[in-house]
């Protein structure tokens, strides 16, 4: 078993242990849910911000090892993958404001919902980004990510392709799966705060997927 594998059964379990702790919390002490085990500054955000920047790093190493094989179009690709992710785990927590501190700037403070340094909660008119492209939109995106590219990358040719030429890192079935599982499971537990579990648990997958995609070979 090689250290990667090893590493990869260790996310599949830490995401298992999330899922149960969250409910066994939901049903022993709900307040305790929202108001600690899932609120800001708290465990899951903090957890959620630390794998989105273990996957950029990740991809930042995948982009270098495809730099070095005279892959230029993927390592640039890698590089952009891995700036979103840099990016996600920064707005996650506010880029650290509320650690250090320091208060936000005119522009949000007048259009920030939470009157903080993100742009996921930004108001545009009446647009709550949160409740449209940060919301349902990405989740569509996330779920055909995890879901329709692993069952089409095997059956179609020209996608396979497209997505090798991309340098995307293509999930395994296991990962759609345990996608949907985690989307029932949060899906029935009725608390405030829950789809921050759901976030943590993307986090987690993404690590994976991008340590052992279906593709490696073309991607790292």
């Amino acid at each position: 078993m090689t250290v990667l594998t090893q590493i990869d059964r260790a996310l599949m379990a830490l995401i298992a242990a999330v899922l149960a702790a969250s409910v066994v919390i939901y049903f022993v002490n709900p307040t305790y849910f929202w108001a600690t085990f899932a609120a800001e500054d708290k465990l899951v955000e903090y957890g959620t911000a630390f794998f989105l920047l273990v996957s950029s790093m990740v991809l930042l190493a995948n982009a270098r090892h495809l730099s070095g094989r005279g892959l230029r179009l993927a390592a640039v690709m890698t590089l952009l993958y891995a700036l979103m992710f840099f990016l996600a785990a920064g707005e996650e927590v506010s880029w650290g404001q509320r650690i250090f501190g320091w208060e936000s700037g005119e522009f949000f403070q007048e259009n920030n919902k939470q009157f903080e340094t993100n742009f996921h909660n930004l108001i545009v008119g009446d647009v709550h980004l949160t409740k449209t492209l940060f919301g349902p939109i990405l989740t569509a995106c996330i779920l055909a990510y995890l879901l329709v590219l692993p069952l089409l990358y095997t059956r179609s040719p020209r996608i396979a392709a497209l997505a090798d030429r991309l340098a995307v890192p293509v999930p395994w079935l296991r990962h759609g799966l345990i996608a949907v599982a985690a989307s029932i499971i949060i899906a029935l537990i009725d608390v405030e705060r829950k789809w921050e579990v759901y976030e943590l648990v993307f986090s987690l997958l993404t690590v994976s997927i991008f340590l052992l995609p279906q593709n490696r070979d073309k991607v790292a």
